[in-house]
């Protein structure tokens, strides 16, 4: 009997390693196959595309948070979200820095971006306008009529919106989609994380809660 258990264990170990060296032979053929293939791939791919593959892309810097850096812009142009952005800076931020122009744009894009909000830029700005004390930005429901009586602020402001859209502008809240002058405290403040201080303006992004908190 333990004749008979030593041949069959011998027997499984001889099974064994001969399918293992079968499975490792398979793998290696397999392994080639696949390194020719993608040799073969990466000869027809021209050299230019493959070294703009392999290289990060650049981050543009050219933007001075200066006015002489906007007087310096092409006069900007666009459809009716790089409108409705354009009038938001104006009538929410046109007293600001440059820098802080840029920021508040870059909140009302953040927005655009957040399930919480609607999906596009006019949407964005327009959300609740017409419900009492429910407008989300308060030039669209305070009564006063929207009159741009200031060319050039609307000149530069407008090319806040133009670089904004274009993708061009580095972030400078952490995400923020909430904002209030320095003047005010409102009560959702206090809650939220704050991200930056920026001109008369401080950033908060929203703090996600469970129901249990």
């Amino acid at each position: 009997m333990r004749r008979l258990v030593k041949a069959l264990l011998a027997w499984s170990m001889l099974a064994g390693t001969q399918l293992a060296a079968a499975d490792a032979e398979n793998t290696s053929a397999t392994g080639e196959a696949l390194r020719n293939a993608e040799n073969r791939g990466l000869r027809g791919v021209p050299s230019t595309r493959l070294a703009a593959l392999l290289t990060e892309p650049e981050t543009k810097t050219d933007i001075s948070f200066s006015r002489s850096w906007l007087d310096a812009q092409p006069k900007a142009q666009g459809g009716a979200h790089w409108r409705c952005l354009s009038e938001a800076l104006y009538f929410e931020a046109r007293g600001e820095t440059v820098k802080g122009q840029f920021a508040v744009a870059e909140v009302i894009m953040n927005r655009v971006r957040s399930a919480r909000f609607p999906d596009n830029v006019c949407g964005v700005i327009n959300q609740g306008t017409g419900r009492k004390y429910q407008c989300q930005f308060t030039y669209t429901c305070d009564g006063a009529p929207e009159t741009i009586r200031e060319q050039r602020a609307f000149e530069r402001v407008s090319k806040v919106a133009r670089t904004v859209l274009d993708g061009r502008a580095p972030a400078l809240t952490e995400g923020a989609t909430h904002y209030h002058t320095t003047a005010v405290r409102p009560r959702w403040s206090r809650v939220y994380t704050k991200t930056a201080a920026i001109g008369v303006h401080i950033f908060y992004r929203h703090t996600f809660r469970t129901a249990s908190n």
